[in-house]
């Protein structure tokens, strides 16, 4: 048992993360009304200690970390190709002027349609780093077919970037149709375009995916979230193997999948999954997609890799989200 000392600290660094970092997203009302989804004092305080971990990124920090996805994974690099094919210039002038030409080549992307996530960050994008709106376009404009010839839109372009909010399994990047025929026919068409897949978040196996998958040149993160942050892996930074220790992983595990496997399973089905597939993509998902075992938000919306119990707001089934996600709807 853990006892109400635990419990308070729990809620006091929760009332400051609150006040400091969730933008006033978890208020008392709230917590109290999703601990109310759970049975026992036990499940409640292990889930509040789950909550004190949760990591949330607000519209600051996220404009922030666009600034370092364009610094960091494309501007700075970009610099380097150009100083070592320059003789290793030191020359501000000649380096800003080349920087300008790649620049000015270069067409950024969102990953998803127009109304996802991806599309939706490439506004902030834009405003953070200063750039031309003429630098943006949908993957459907990459490509002219005149006759049913396809050409390159835009044949001095050398750089195609997509840019991504969060890469967990990194199932979008690779299967998406709109995206892989995207990047199969700018293939084809050129053998000289480089084509990167940037992200502000990913997981280490969601990168080794994407770059496994062979579709681009690039696959960078602003920040990697490698196993230690799945929260239940064997070396979860959540569950210290210390004897002092009070909240038990095994314990925390066991109702997070009891309670989470219905609530995405009411998902997959409504996606359309039946039978034995429906049930082993439930077992997949029930610590979140990809099993990824997150526990993750944005300002925009809750990744479905972080726990279900966390984000679930369905009209299938009773639950209260703390961190509501706004789930896609895929038919009408």
């Amino acid at each position: 048992m853990v006892d109400s000392k635990i419990q308070e600290s729990l809620e006091a660094k929760i009332k400051i993360l609150n006040e400091t970092l969730w933008d006033y997203r978890a208020l008392n009302p709230s917590i109290e009304k999703w601990l109310a989804n759970f049975s026992t004092d036990e499940e409640k305080i292990h889930a509040l200690y789950l909550l004190s971990k949760f990591m949330y990124f607000g519209a600051v920090p996220m404009r922030n970390l666009l600034k370092s996805l364009y610094r960091d994974l494309y501007r700075y690099p970009l610099i380097a190709s150009i100083r070592k094919s320059n003789n290793n210039t030191l020359d501000k002038d000649i380096i800003e002027l080349k920087f300008k030409e790649e620049e000015k080549n270069t067409r950024f992307l969102g990953v998803g349609n127009p109304s996802e996530s991806g599309a939706h960050l490439l506004y902030f994008f834009r405003q953070e780093n200063k750039l031309s709106k003429k630098l943006f376009i949908y993957t459907d404009e990459a490509i002219d077919r005149n006759g049913g010839v396809a050409t390159l839109h835009f044949p001095d372009v050398k750089h195609y970037v997509f840019i991504d909010d969060f890469c967990g399994s990194g199932s979008q990047a690779t299967s998406n149709n709109n995206i892989k025929n995207c990047v199969d026919n700018l293939r084809n068409l050129s053998s000289n375009v480089k084509i990167s897949y940037l992200m502000l978040f990913a997981t280490s196996d969601g990168i080794k995916n994407v770059k496994d998958s062979g579709l681009y040149d690039s696959v960078k993160a602003v920040i990697e979230l490698d196993k230690t942050y799945k929260c239940f892996d064997a070396n979860s930074r959540l569950f210290p193997q210390r004897d002092d220790f009070p909240f038990e992983k095994d314990f925390t595990k066991e109702f997070c999948f009891r309670l989470g496997r219905p609530l995405f399973r009411s998902i997959n089905q409504k996606e359309g999954f039946a039978g034995a597939e429906l049930e082993t993509l439930s077992d997949i998902t029930a610590l979140g997609w990809g099993d990824c075992q997150l526990l993750l938000g944005f300002y925009h919306n809750t990744p479905d890799n972080t726990l279900p119990i966390i984000w679930y707001d369905e009209d299938e089934i009773d639950w209260f989200p703390i961190f509501r996600r706004y789930n896609k709807k895929y038919n009408l």
